[in-house]
């Protein structure tokens, strides 16, 4: 290739835009939830930084706070992951064979992770429940811990409730991958 024929700028690798599936409640919610989550991990974590630096003393509540947003930021990531079908699965089985072949097993995977999010939303459930009746309380700052994980059985839930649709696009046929 001459000078000439050089692009003006680096060609990096482009990863085609995918279009997400038509669901009737709009991703944009986790996606600005994810997005304000780890705003406010940034902002609490830099002034811990800055208050360890200039006083060698740290704030005893960010690390609490901090676990918290990253389960929750974590829930909602998943829930988009989910959808949008890019969750961690082994492709050799999931995206070869026949087509009817790919339905059936993304509805089998699908149906996996359906019976965990369930099981784990029940569960947690029990878990806030027996938090809010011993009044349990949070080490650093005091706080009753149900305040936190209630947070588990919503994002639970609603990953479940999309995982649900996703099942009913591909039972449909509407989404083959």
């Amino acid at each position: 290739m001459s000078r000439s024929e050089a692009p003006a700028e680096p060609v990096e690798p482009i990863i085609p835009v995918e279009s997400d599936p038509a669901v009737r409640v709009p991703l944009a919610i986790e996606d600005w939830l994810a997005v304000i989550l780890l705003a406010a991990l940034a902002l609490i974590t830099f002034a811990n930084v800055l208050v360890r630096y200039f006083t060698d003393q740290s704030f005893a509540w960010t690390e609490e706070i901090s676990v918290f947003l990253l389960i929750v930021l974590t829930m909602a990531g998943g829930s988009v992951a989910f959808v949008r079908n890019h969750h961690i699965r082994i492709e050799i089985l999931a995206d070869s064979g026949s087509p009817r072949r790919q339905r059936i097993m993304a509805l089998i995977s699908n149906g996996c992770v359906l019976a965990f999010f369930l099981l784990l939303t029940v569960l947690s459930v029990k878990l806030v429940s027996d938090e809010y009746l011993y009044e349990e309380t949070s080490p650093a700052i005091g706080v009753p811990t149900w305040w936190y994980s209630i947070w588990l059985p919503v994002m639970a839930a609603a990953i479940s409730l999309r995982t649900i649709g996703t099942i009913r696009r591909i039972a449909r046929g509407a989404d083959t991958k």
